[in-house]
């Protein structure tokens, strides 16, 4: 049995969301101290993993097994909010489906932050709405992440411009674990496999829906409806409204047939990182 945490639920101010357990495990790793557990009311259903990175207390949580999907999220972020009165804001750390461009040249591995672009607030919901003669309409908006968030993400996009992202040293965090690496993944189906890529983080819209997005065509013709997103994902949406966060994605795949899982470790390992 996990120690219990001898500090207060008060201490701790950022909430980590997962949705599969490779991402808990990723994140988990990410920890530069763990805190033990934290004892739950009879009403909430999370377990946490209590820690430290840098300044901060996190409390990370995962959706329970074989439950993905916006609704599932909204009860965990909840859950989390009652039972930390103290969280400032939340974190949506995971996979998701890359859509591939040539601006910005997305690839496996890679690292998309949903941050306010054109009408959309870095998360919106494709699968919400009502069928009309014109087509599929969509309904609703999302809000925008923090304010605290969006200038972290300006700092970030700084140092990206000044060469000094330092989020690969983190990856090597993962070095002890073989199915982490990047090697394990395997190649990338849309490039050569002796092609080299460095993973890069990228800043835009993320598409979230209730249903795994795998088809190639209807990626396309969302992404070109939304005017251009960056990933897929199914949690986020049941988050940003009521849980102020900034969502994360490591690349796993393309959000098409050829969707599988053995890129999942690398890219969830990129994202905590």
């Amino acid at each position: 049995m996990a120690q219990q945490s001898h500090f207060r639920r008060e201490d701790y101010t950022v909430g980590w969301i997962c949705a599969l357990p490779v991402e808990l495990a990723a994140s988990q790793e990410m920890l530069d101290e763990e805190h033990g557990a934290s004892i739950t009311g009879p009403h909430d259903s999370n377990i946490y993993t209590l820690g430290r990175i840098g300044e901060h207390n996190i409390v990370i949580a995962c959706l329970p097994d074989g439950e993905t999907g916006t609704n599932s999220a909204a009860v965990v972020a909840a859950q989390i909010q009652l039972a930390f009165h103290s969280i400032r804001f939340g974190l949506m750390v995971g996979v998701g489906g890359g859509v591939p461009t040539t601006n910005p040249d997305i690839h496996l591995g890679d690292v998309v932050v949903s941050s306010p672009e054109q009408t959309h607030s870095g998360v919106v919901q494709y699968d919400i709405g009502k069928y009309t003669p014109n087509g599929f309409q969509r309904k609703g908006s999302l809000n925008a992440p923090p304010k605290v968030l969006r200038n972290a993400i300006s700092q970030l996009k700084a140092r990206h411009m000044r060469d000094e992202e330092r989020f690969m040293e983190y990856v090597a965090k993962f070095d002890r674990l073989p199915t982490f690496t990047r090697q394990y993944a395997g190649p990338d189906i849309l490039f050569v496999s002796d092609y080299d890529h460095i993973s890069v983080v990228h800043y835009g819209t993320i598409a979230s829906g209730n249903q795994v997005m795998r088809n190639a065509a209807e990626r396309d013709r969302v992404s070109a409806e939304l005017g251009g997103v960056l990933c897929f994902e199914m949690e986020a949406a049941g988050l940003m409204n009521e849980f102020p966060c900034l969502v994360i994605r490591g690349i796993c795949d393309y959000a098409d047939s050829h969707k599988n899982k053995k890129w999942q470790p690398y890219a969830a390992g990129v994202a905590a990182a």
